[in-house]
């Protein structure tokens, strides 16, 4: 909770549920990873919050933007970037949409399939590929694993195949999973990309960049390691296998940019028990899974919470959302305590939720309205 966050709520006193975004913050994340990994290019991903204030600031920055779609990428032009500074990076992409991108003059497109290639042959030529490997995500409190991604063996073919095609074969990308804490995960991807490049230069096909992802991440109930330590393990597993030849970098984040810029605050609906004999109290929020809390999702991301009577002694709750669907429990098994004399009315806020929260809410479900966003 900044000051400036404080402040606004002091003030304002918006309606809940809201998040509140702290713009200065978003910069200094940025600031901070080009500080880092200043041998690095920035692609922020703008699926973990596009709201317009951030891309406008971002754009001024000089970040680039890892796009997953048409929406996003006229988000983006419509924030003053170039062209040449978007990924089309999503590895799903529709055909119309691939020649609405290169229309634009975007020329930096992932896939990960032989369909995706051909696609991206008829209605992008000539443009910059790269292909997106399969890598272990341990570590990771939000796994990307599976769904995107091939076999090395496989990549090294299609990339192949990509220059028959007519495309320019750039490079390759993985990401090791979202809010990674197992900071070994980069060495073992980045070596999975690197022998790609000497698979392929015995093909005569010269990459020239690893993309290699997000998976920084923003302070929830768990520790982390400084920021520092990321860079350093990334810096490492980069020289360590590609020695002073290094590639182009990019990389892609996300929930590290904008995660600890934002604030969101619910309020108590209602405080009940299943059964006089059990000591839990159900505290139920006026935000929940289907507006703005999606990942909580088996427990995944676990927020620090916060409350006006911090401080007075607590007991153990099961935290729920307002909607007509059992689905609909943030945590149950994690053990949260709040205050005993918590009371229907008073705020709770979640802090690091500038991440995955407006985008992942819901339009209406149960007529309940989409999570509000003020950008300060």
């Amino acid at each position: 909770m900044t000051a400036k966050i404080n402040r606004f709520f002091a003030e304002t006193q918006p309606q809940t549920p809201c998040v509140v975004i702290d713009l200065d913050i978003v910069e200094e994340a940025y600031q901070t990873m080009r500080h880092l990994l200043p041998l690095a290019r920035v692609f922020y991903a703008v699926k973990a919050n596009p709201a317009g204030p951030i891309l406008d600031r971002l754009t001024l920055l000089g970040s680039c933007f890892d796009t997953a779609s048409r929406g996003e990428i006229e988000l983006v032009l419509a924030a003053g970037a170039t062209p040449e500074r978007i990924s089309f990076g999503n590895t799903i992409k529709k055909q119309r949409d691939i020649e609405f991108a290169y229309g634009q003059g975007v020329r930096l497109f992932a896939f990960d399939s032989i369909a995706e290639l051909h696609k991206l042959a008829e209605s992008a030529p000539g443009a910059r590929v790269f292909c997106r490997i399969l890598v272990e995500c341990e570590g990771a409190e939000w796994p990307l694993s599976r769904k995107f991604g091939c076999s090395p063996a496989m990549a090294a073919d299609l990339l192949a195949e990509a220059r028959r095609l007519g495309l320019d074969p750039y490079g390759v990308s993985f990401h090791v999973g979202s809010q990674q804490t197992d900071l070994s995960q980069w060495d073992r991807a980045v070596g999975q990309a690197a022998e790609m490049f000497s698979v392929l230069a015995e093909r005569d096909i010269m990459l020239k960049m690893i993309n290699i992802g997000g998976g920084f991440p923003a302070h929830y109930r768990q520790g982390i390691a400084p920021m520092q330590h990321y860079a350093d393990a990334v810096m490492t597993a980069i020289t360590k296998h590609f020695g002073n030849d290094l590639p182009e970098i990019i990389i892609e984040p996300g929930r590290s940019m904008v995660g600890d810029a934002g604030v969101l605050r619910s309020e108590v609906v209602l405080i009940s028990t299943k059964d006089e004999s059990e000591e839990s109290r159900w505290v139920y929020l006026d935000v929940g899974k289907f507006n703005g809390l999606a990942e909580t999702m088996d427990e995944a991301i676990k927020y620090v919470l916060r409350t006006p009577r911090d401080g007075h002694p607590t007991g153990r709750v099961i935290l729920a959302g307002p909607t007509c669907d059992s689905a609909d429990i943030l945590y149950e098994r994690a053990d949260y305590r709040l205050p005993m004399d918590l009371a229907i009315g008073d705020t709770v806020d979640f802090l690091s939720t500038g991440a995955y929260t407006t985008t992942y809410a819901s339009v209406g479900f149960n007529g309940f309205q989409p999570l509000q966003v003020y950008c300060i």
